[in-house]
């Protein structure tokens, strides 16, 4: 028992420091965890390294609300909430904007529990009429938010862009050939339409971002309950289905009969959102024991080792939530020292930085798809379109392959 918690209190580490530093996702940690399995399983046995990947996967879904927030830069599981997070901290409420998440994330953890019974007991019977029925209900998602738009046109052309890409890049994922083998692709992808487009802009502007200021949250408990259950319904279901992702079930959030996706309301978001990201990594869990599916590089490091007993991993998770959370609190009072850095320098530090990291963990083939994937991310920007179309980067690819049109 006491490797367990040394390995869950190892994990929240590890969860932390990919949650805070842009570039690294959890699924970079989880494949640290696989290759190292050799010495951390003398250290912590094989029920405290899995542990140990269980707690980082949840710290991360909570403390990646952070540079999400002040930076503007976004991992696949929190590019669309950096939409309305980095507006907040631009009207001077980022620490309210990272406190909103902590408490979307853990209102999805606590919601989705429900759920995770009773997807356990009633879904794997259905598993084969799901996985038929997945790329039409994406293609239906896509068709909304597109029809929506204001301007339907560019939203399609924008949307079908980013998918293009997408494919192109998963389905030739084989060549991001890093220092430490075959990388994960969706970073210089993801970090190219969503990232680089803010840190350009931030590097443009002469004016400081504005000073933080926080006097307490300004959502109703009502408001939080109803988006923590929108949100941990849409993770639940995303982290179930095959293909899909914190991403895409955020995408699916948004879809609304207004067309104005920058005018709704920023904290609802932002809840709905942290839930479903949280809800996702814990449905994972459900859905590796109940049919053996591994939806993330997470759940594949899992798998590799001897699974323990479910109950010692939703304990695992639990622990981790708590700790996440009281940490995301503690990371967004640090808001004023960030704003007083020079936010230009900082912007070209973090995009040299991520430069870095996609040539390191997927060589001169993430360089081309960063490359690619920032001009079509500055498209929006021009055209005057959100950019939430750009997650036709995933959507696109997993309609196309559960329909079996492509293969990957």
């Amino acid at each position: 028992m006491l490797g367990v918690v040394a390995g869950c209190l190892f994990g929240v580490l590890l969860g932390t420091v990919s949650g805070l530093v842009p570039g690294i996702h959890s699924n970079t940690i989880a494949g640290f965890l696989a290759g190292a399995a050799g010495p951390l399983l003398i250290l912590f046995g094989a029920e405290g390294v899995a542990a140990a990947i269980v707690a980082t996967m949840v710290t991360h879904t909570f403390l990646d609300a952070v540079p999400s927030t002040f930076l503007g830069v976004p991992d696949p599981d929190t590019v669309l909430a950096v939409l309305p997070a980095h507006r907040m901290c631009l009207a001077g409420h980022g620490e309210e904007a990272v406190r909103t998440s902590a408490i979307g994330s853990a209102a999805g953890f606590l919601l989705c529990l429900p759920l995770f019974a009773l997807f356990m007991l009633f879904l794997p019977p259905l598993q084969e009429y799901i996985d038929w029925g997945i790329g039409l209900v994406i293609l239906f998602a896509a068709g909304l938010l597109i029809v929506y738009s204001k301007t339907p046109a560019w939203a399609l052309a924008v949307f079908a862009a980013s998918g293009v890409l997408g494919v192109f890049s998963l389905g030739y994922s084989y060549f991001s050939f890093g220092l430490f083998g075959i990388g994960e692709v969706l970073l210089p992808l993801l970090t190219g339409l969503f990232g680089i487009p803010v840190l350009l802009a931030s590097m443009r502007s002469s004016q400081p971002l504005p000073a933080q200021n926080f006097s307490g949250l300004s959502i109703s408990r009502r408001d939080i309950l109803a988006g923590g259950l929108r949100g941990a319904v849409a993770g639940a279901v995303v982290g179930w289905l095959p293909g899909f992702s914190s991403g895409t079930a955020n995408a699916v959030l948004v879809v609304r009969r207004s067309s104005d996706f920058e005018s709704m309301d920023a904290r609802s978001y932002l809840v709905a959102t942290s839930a479903a990201n949280t809800a996702n990594a814990v449905l994972g869990i459900a859905a590796l024991y109940a049919i053996g599916r591994m939806r993330s590089g997470a759940m594949v490091a899992l798998g590799a080792i001897d699974l323990p007993p479910l109950s010692l991993m939703m304990a695992a998770a639990a622990v981790a939530a708590v700790f996440a959370y009281l940490l995301t609190i503690t990371s967004s009072r640090f808001a004023p020292l960030v704003m007083r850095l020079n936010q230009p320098l900082l912007a070209k530090i973090v995009l040299v930085f991520l430069i870095v990291m996609s040539f390191v963990f997927c060589g001169p083939f993430g360089l081309l798809v960063l490359l690619v994937a920032a001009l079509v991310g500055m498209i929006p920007g021009l055209v005057n379109v959100p950019r939430i179309f750009c997650m036709g980067a995933i959507m696109l690819p997993v309609m196309l392959l559960t329909l079996d049109l492509i293969r990957l």
